[in-house]
């Protein structure tokens, strides 16, 4: 039996270190080929996606800041790496046929087109595949804070927090060897547990907005396109009530 969404639209968040790969830092085009190849998946079920990518393999503001650098010149920093990031996978995505563009929150007209809202939706409903980078374009915001506003305003289903770990577990498993992996939490239970799956900007926009997120590995088989068709036991999935 074919296999079938349970989403229409999405917003895929993922960290830049996904395209560092092995060393985590840098642009590493085998990675970006490759999460190319999982995002085409989804694409071609007919699910129209937005992704907002990190910019933290190429630069990380607080380490900036932390030097005694401006924190608005740090994040601005990071926002054009985001841009950069943004750019390689764009690539990686057309040369596998797969309709692309890139908007960012930064005016840079010559690589990209002004993050418009409805521009952004009417591109996925054309079959296109919309990459949003440049953060929310203000500093002292991250790129999950970024996600969650764009889930809002492009009337996403759901966020779905892309990791290389499968889920939310109730310590760091690396560390705790006995630490239970949650299937299913509210948004009371990752607040009252301190479980810190995004910062707690984005977390509280989701929250008020209602909108689910779902933490899953990335690099894990096919866990992205099995939990986009609805395998419960895929991921984290964190919504109002259990």
């Amino acid at each position: 039996m074919a296999l079938q969404p349970v989403y229409k639209r999405i917003v895929l968040k993922m960290s830049g270190e996904a395209l560092g790969g092995g060393a985590g830092f840098g642009i590493d085009p085998a990675a970006a080929e490759e999460i190319a190849r999982r995002v085409k998946q989804v694409y071609d079920l007919g699910v129209q996606i937005t992704l907002v990518i990190g910019g933290g393999n190429l630069w990380r503001g607080a380490a900036g800041a932390s030097r005694g650098m401006d924190q608005s010149t740090a994040d601005h920093i990071g926002m054009i790496a985001t841009v950069m990031n943004g750019l390689a996978l764009q690539d990686a995505l057309q040369r596998m046929d797969v309709a692309t563009r890139v908007q960012t929150a930064l005016a840079m007209n010559a690589v990209a087109e002004p993050y418009i809202r409805l521009r952004a939706i009417r591109h996925m409903e054309k079959g296109r595949v919309v990459i949003i980078a440049g953060g929310t374009g203000n500093p002292f915001f991250t790129t999950d804070t970024a996600a969650a506003l764009r889930a809002m305003e492009v009337n996403a289903e759901i966020v779905i927090k892309a990791t290389k770990v499968n889920g939310v577990y109730s310590a760091d498993p690396k560390k705790v060897p006995d630490a239970v992996r949650y299937t299913h939490l509210t948004y009371n239970q990752v607040i009252n547990d301190n479980l810190g799956v995004m910062d707690m900007t984005a977390f509280a926009l989701c929250r008020e907005h209602n909108m689910p997120i779902l933490v899953l590995n990335l690099w894990s088989g096919n866990d992205l396109i099995e939990a986009i068709c609805g395998r419960t036991e895929v991921g984290t999935l964190i919504t109002a009530t259990t």
